[in-house]
């Protein structure tokens, strides 16, 4: 999620879709950009199909419609959160809390990394709830397992004099130690009292999954040459996960975590030194020559690429985790795919086999999907899950062609097919599955501007996409506009939706629209004005319908996005929901400064809601006098924060939020 939010390409790298074919030259009927801009795609697909999506399907009951029964909140630019009248949100998880019965946080920074090991991990996004009681077919809203990613960390906040940015001389294993532990995910348990929730503690279920934990590599990839180090030549186990982004969950009760921006942890200090394979592969994966986010090749080789060509290879991919056992070992499910992985968006198909969505977090990837070759077994977890058989294991992932008369088709990533031979590259299916943006690329996928979070309305299963941003839409190096992405240097985002034929997941077509443009209306950029029927936003990331199918959208305009005189307007960064029967789209939630909203879950009874709130800010409060500001100017682009605490000198910490209505009724009504 978090990252350099307009992430054009590189120079050196140009445009990795150089044989896609543009929609102006496969046009079958001419959109006029204009009529998508300013009515949005769903007018012009009545003509075409003589229904808007948004009837598609549509098996609503109409005494059960999501209405959005909340006053919007006001825009804001403060230093808090912000709830409607008539709901409560308190602070349930923060960085550095004991995940069970570990130690406490000290606000100097100064816990060690085997303390941070047992703690919270830093900057909370995509999470679930799992009822305690779930495996044994129970339902409860009132006790369950909270999942959470902890997708990356600002260093200069995780230790008391910095990271190796701030202080190369003290850069210690110690410290490399302590930021790998505050990567990953934790697994605590939360229980309700009267109205009041609370992390139960000790918990014999209490965990963190970290850059240190083993883990089993599964699937197609497993055991290939490209995934086998010094350290592990059979290219089965690996150490760790990172950048763990948003996620997802399995009809038999697992969790996924999806690692997303991998490429920010490597370095290539020579690239010749490097065979032709794989310089093409860290290329398109924009691993950097010149430094990595935090310096773990300082103490760790693998990290090196020089030293440890595959090490790369290893991250990427979609990991499984069963919250119910702790002494369970994470899988990487390579059947997914590599790429930087947003969410992983299950659903069953009309014949009981799995169907996962996928979104490849950069401008100009793709959408994917995954289908199961067999059907889930609801008696029998063990099957479902096992490694080497698991239903995640086998399967055939495919990518979306987004077409200009509003349909789409899903091309499968098959060796053998389409291209994916040895003479373009591919050795077997396990290259396919590593390289799965050169393959999309080869078969002719749409590049799209910056899918993240897919979800699936529980009501029709229609399936709905945030589209971030993308500057460098219709630039030198760039693919051109199309009528999935029809907006040039897009700064906005928007969200895309299909349904798939027959309304059967399992389908290989599909017919699509733009569900909304985000974007200010006051704006005096036309394409930046949207047409969004409600509260403004922009930069649309976190994305979730819940069971009444109420679509809730979260935003991420990164700091340097702030500065942009275009965003101003939008303030702090927010969640909103909206009703797909009517377009509405209401504010319910502001953050506070510097923050990403996202990561959100409701339990089964939709009268809790749980969020995170990442990065509220990358120094503490106390350093303002020095700042002069607590928003970033052009000049000093840091934020000062000490939310959710307000100590004086303490530190702006990620924390979940658990989010309650006055009355107990349901979220949203």
């Amino acid at each position: 999620m978090k990252d350099k939010q307009f992430d054009d390409l590189p120079a050196e790298i140009g445009n990795p879709h150089p044989n896609n074919p543009h929609f102006n030259d496969i046009l079958e009927i001419r959109l006029s950009r204009r009529q998508v801009l300013q009515g949005g795609l769903g007018f012009a697909m009545v003509s075409m199909f003589g229904m808007s999506l948004a009837g598609c399907n549509d098996d609503n009951d109409e005494e059960d419609l999501p209405s959005l029964g909340f006053k919007s909140v006001p825009i804001s630019t403060e230093d808090k959160h912000v709830v409607p009248d008539g709901y409560t949100a308190k602070v349930l998880y923060r960085w550095g809390d004991p995940v069970s019965d570990g130690a406490a946080f000290r606000i100097d920074a100064s816990n060690t990394a085997a303390e941070q090991m047992v703690q919270a991990g830093a900057h909370h996004d995509g999470m679930h709830y799992f009822p305690i009681d779930q495996l044994t077919g129970g339902n409860s809203s009132s006790q369950g397992l909270l999942v959470m990613n902890h997708e990356y960390i600002d260093d200069a906040i995780l230790h008391t004099t910095g990271g190796y940015r701030d202080d190369k001389a003290g850069y210690t294993i110690e410290k490399t130690n302590k930021e790998m532990a505050a990567h990953g995910v934790s697994v605590i348990e939360v229980r309700k009292s009267g109205s009041d929730w609370s992390v139960v503690r000790p918990s014999s279920y209490g965990r963190r999954i970290t850059t240190h934990t083993p883990m089993t590599i599964s699937g197609a990839a497993a055991g290939s040459r490209l995934l086998q180090t010094s350290a592990d030549p059979t290219g089965r186990e690996v150490i760790g996960t990172l950048n763990n982004c948003a996620n997802g969950t399995t009809p038999w009760g697992t969790y996924l975590t999806c690692e997303e921006n991998y490429q920010n942890y490597f370095i290539i200090p020579n690239a010749s030194e490097l065979t032709a394979e794989m310089q093409a592969i860290v290329s398109r994966d924009r691993v950097s020559s010149s430094g990595t986010n935090y310096s773990w090749e300082v103490h760790y080789d693998r990290f090196n690429i020089n030293k440890e060509p595959h090490e790369v290879n290893r991250f990427g991919w979609v990991v499984e985790i069963d919250p119910f056992d702790p002494t369970s070992k994470p899988i990487k499910r390579t059947a997914l795919g590599r790429f930087s992985h947003e969410n992983a968006a299950h659903v069953l198909a009309n014949d009981n086999r799995v169907v996962v969505y996928l979104g490849d977090d950069k401008t100009n990837e793709f959408i994917y999907k995954f289908i199961s070759n067999r059907a889930y077994d609801k008696n029998n977890r063990a099957a479902n899950m096992a490694v080497g058989t698991g239903i995640l294991d086998d399967g055939i992932l495919y990518v979306a062609q987004y077409k200009a008369d509003g349909t789409g088709v899903w091309l499968p990533l098959i060796y053998g097919q389409n291209g994916l031979t040895a003479e373009n590259g591919f050795a077997d299916q396990a290259e396919v599955l590593i390289k799965a943006r050169a393959a999309a690329t080869l078969v002719g996928a749409t590049p799209m501007d910056r899918p993240e979070w897919v979800a699936i309305n529980p009501k029709n299963k229609q399936v709905y996409v945030t589209l971030t941003n993308n500057s460098g839409r219709g630039t030198t190096n760039n693919p051109a506009t199309d009528a999935a992405n029809p907006r040039a240097k897009n700064i906005m985002g928007h969200i895309l939706r299909w349904s798939e034929t027959n309304n059967d997941p399992a389908a290989l077509t599909l017919k699509w629209d733009i569900y909304v443009l985000a974007g200010n209306p006051a704006s005096t950029v036309a394409e930046n004005q949207g047409n969004i029927k409600g509260d403004i936003f922009a930069c649309p990331d976190g994305l979730w319908f819940d069971n009444s199918g109420r679509l809730w959208i979260e935003t991420d305009m990164s700091d340097t996005v702030m500065l942009d005189g275009e965003m101003a307007a939008f303030g702090n960064n927010q969640m909103l929901a909206s009703d797909p029967t009517t377009g509405e789209i209401r504010r319910f939630f502001t953050g506070p400064i510097g923050c990403e909203v996202t990561g959100i879950i409701s339990t089964p009874d939709q009268k809790t809601l749980f969020i995170n709130v990442q990065h509220p800010g990358d120094v503490p409060k106390g350093l303002q006098a020095q700042l002069g500001t607590t928003r970033p100017t052009p000049a000093n682009p840091h934020v000062a924060s000490n939310w959710p605490d307000f100590d004086p000198n303490g530190r702006p910490r990620s924390s979940t939020i658990v989010i309650t209505k006055g009355n107990g009724g349901k979220i949203g009504t």
